[in-house]
């Protein structure tokens, strides 16, 4: 009987710890911004690499990205800029483990977070 407990037991926690994995948040949205050595009008150039690390897709991803300039100019499709925030591609889905990338040229380097996402989970 206490076996068949603790198997009971082993079999939920599993269960919940299987099923948070699938869950994604800002948290599993990293990015990462290194300077290329470039210098482009006059400012540094940056390279930007958004990775969704979860295995559900993302989409509808919106950066912080408040006075956002760049001297180089950023594909619109992979980041718009839309007041104090930037949508990535376009609100299409981030597969999950996927990254994107585009590089910008300023001076300093902005501060790009991630403000909102929507998730989905097939």
């Amino acid at each position: 009987m206490a076996a068949t407990f603790k198997y009971l037991i082993s079999i939920l926690f599993l269960s919940f710890v299987m099923k948070g994995s699938s869950y994604c948040n800002l948290n599993n949205i990293n990015i990462g911004t290194t300077r290329s050595g470039r210098i482009i009008a006059g400012k540094p150039e940056w390279n930007v690499v958004v990775t969704n690390n979860c295995n559900c897709s993302q989409s509808q991803i919106k950066l912080a990205c408040e006075g956002f300039k760049t001297t180089e100019s950023v594909n619109p499709a992979l980041l718009s800029i839309q007041g104090n925030s930037c949508l990535l591609i376009n609100g299409n889905p981030l597969i999950g483990f996927q990254s994107i990338s585009f590089s910008y040229a300023w001076d300093p380097p902005f501060l790009l977070m991630p403000l909102t996402s929507h998730t989905t989970c097939s």
